[in-house]
């Protein structure tokens, strides 16, 4: 059903002031104090193999429907045929006291492969939230049980996507109420066929992805039955048309997918999907409707610089960060590419605003990683964050100015499509240099503002509590759909406040670097004391107006029911 677009104007969008609802927020440290113990493996061998570079990704869901994040910290192992410790990823369930458990042993999650990412997601509409874990070779997919139990249903399901997995993606494109899963895959690596690359002529250094051939995504849809159906090519995102001398020629169509990120770019109702790739032009895909999907970056503007190149994308996510009304998409690069991003202009255009935008200049020398849109404040503006790290670990023997370990950029939404760099503003402990991969953000301890977690490679994940943005106000909104999936992915929420300022956000999986966010939204409000209106678009197409909410509410809105339960939040 298509929609038109709302256009808000900026000086509308959910601030008069910024001096009175910018908070003074802090981000601690509280890796060791919260029991999140962890070191990522990467399997290094002293061979430079390439995958040991680009892991891995950490994971916000609720395992166990207990209302708290749990985390899930992705791990690799050592290569076939190699020495080297043998490790898992790590489920570690959240106690509700500041604490997690590691719970991995016994779980069916306790299981070695050389993984890199992942994304959750209910997609039996059971109400528990299943895994998709990718990796080295091929995706698995894990059943959630209940009881802290996962089953490997990857054959059972029919979702092996195979080779070199990265990002995963769950969503219903086809508003079936079943949820679909996108996978991408980066390039056709294996030991066997290891390549010997140099930076000085000498010493084996690693590959750039230019040596190595591209994969195609993989989408599979949902049956509803428990199986999945490869729909890759028939959707249009393995094969495509070109036409020479008058004759229609099919191609594969490569890709090196390290981002995903589901947005209704045009407003028409359906979710599209962008597309991050590595040294390959990106890729937006329009949703046809009809079960395939037309690739518009390059006419959109999206998917090489104005110069016509391709830069290296990893991470990737989706917000109105303007208060236009439209979906805009930023981008982390490799250094010297600078971050991008892109302001939806409607029309199906986009601009690279980074430099007007302040983005641009601080990113210069950075590798960018994850990197998503939260609200780190709640001054009802979205914020940058991004997660750096280089993959050469010599890199700075070559390139003196910038280094294997980076700080963090976080970019404050200063309005009128301006941001500021805020890292040196929030504590030391953000600020720490580190080799950044995958990203995520949640509420941890239900105080209503949201905590981070950055996963390194070949080194600890660390989890910082933001402390001081619930000085302001905020609503926090779970969706759970009856007619749609359960998870109400693809739902669009609209807060309106007493003035007549708007804010909105999609329910989501995706976004950042092989990592998840949890689904749960967060409003910042700023100083207002209510939502005046709280309006929920399901993926059904059916609205629903859930009239005025006191702010600091925990809103859970259940389709044609409204908001069928609300919960004070304790500010902590």
């Amino acid at each position: 059903m298509t929609r038109p677009l709302i256009v808000i104007a900026a000086a509308l969008f959910l601030t008069s002031s910024d001096a009175a609802l910018t908070a003074a927020v802090t981000f601690v440290d509280v890796t060791a104090k919260a029991g999140l113990t962890f070191v990522h493996n990467n399997g290094v061998t002293g061979k430079k193999y390439m995958p040991e570079t680009l892991g891995s990704g950490g994971l916000f869901f609720d395992a166990d429907g207990d209302g708290w994040q749990d985390v899930l910290l992705i791990n690799s192992t050592k290569f076939a045929g190699e020495t080297g410790r043998s490790t898992t990823s790590a489920l570690f369930r959240n106690r509700g006291d500041g604490t997690f458990a590691n719970v991995t042993t016994g779980s069916g999650l306790d299981v070695e492969m050389y993984a890199f990412g992942g994304s959750a997601a209910d997609y039996d509409n059971d109400g528990r939230v299943d895994i998709y874990i990718t990796t080295l070779n091929g995706g698995r997919l894990f059943h959630n049980n209940g009881g802290g139990k996962f089953s490997d249903v990857t054959k059972a399901a029919g979702v092996p996507a195979s080779n070199w997995t990265t990002a995963a993606m769950w969503f219903d494109y086809d508003k079936d109420r079943f949820v679909d899963l996108l996978v991408g895959r980066y390039v056709d690596w294996a030991a066997a066929r290891d390549l010997r690359c140099t930076l000085d002529g000498k010493s084996k250094t690693y590959c750039t992805p230019e040596s190595y051939s591209g994969l195609p995504l993989a989408l599979y849809r949902n049956r509803g039955n428990g199986t999945f159906e490869d729909v890759s090519t028939k959707a249009g995102l393995a094969e495509h048309i070109v036409m020479s001398a008058g004759k229609p020629y099919t191609l594969p169509r490569p890709a090196r997918a390290l981002g995903l990120a589901a947005l209704d770019y045009d407003a028409d109702g359906l979710m599209d999907f962008f597309v991050a790739n590595d040294l390959l032009p990106n890729n937006l895909y329009r949703n046809n409707g009809n079960g395939t999907f037309t690739d518009v970056a390059m006419k959109a503007g999206v998917a090489v610089t104005e110069a016509g190149v391709a830069r290296s994308g990893m991470g990737v996510d989706a917000a109105d960060y303007d208060g236009s009304g439209r979906p805009s998409v930023i981008v982390g690069n490799f250094s010297t590419e600078m971050m991008a991003v892109y302001r939806n202009e409607g029309r199906g255009l986009f601009i690279d605003d980074s430099p007007a935008a302040g983005v641009a200049r601080p990113t210069l020398l950075s590798l960018t990683f994850g990197c998503f849109f939260f609200d780190y404040d709640l001054d009802g503006r979205p914020d940058i964050f991004a997660a750096n790290g280089h993959v050469q670990d010599d890199v700075q023997r070559v390139l003196p100015k910038i280094s294997y370990r980076q700080p963090p950029h976080l970019f404050r939404n200063a309005g009128q499509g301006k941001f500021v760099q805020a890292i040196g503003t929030v504590g030391p402990a953000l600020a720490r240099p580190v080799v950044a991969r995958g990203a995520a953000y949640a509420d941890i301890d239900n105080d209503g503002d949201q905590d981070l977690l950055i996963t390194t490679n070949g080194g600890p994940a660390y989890l910082y509590r933001n402390e001081g943005a619930n000085a302001n106000n905020v609503l926090r909104v779970k969706t759970i759909g009856t007619t749609s999936n359960r998870d109400g992915l693809g739902a669009r929420v609209e807060v309106q406040l007493p003035g007549g300022a708007r804010s909105w956000q999609i329910v989501k999986t995706g976004s950042s670097y092989l990592s998840q966010s949890e689904l749960t939204l967060t409003f910042g409000l700023g100083a207002a004391t209510e939502v005046a209106v709280l309006t929920v678009t399901w993926p059904s197409g059916k609205s629903e107006n859930i009239g005025a909410i006191k702010a600091n509410q925990f809103v859970t809105l259940r389709e044609g029911a409204g908001a069928s339960e609300t919960t004070p939040i304790r500010k902590r």
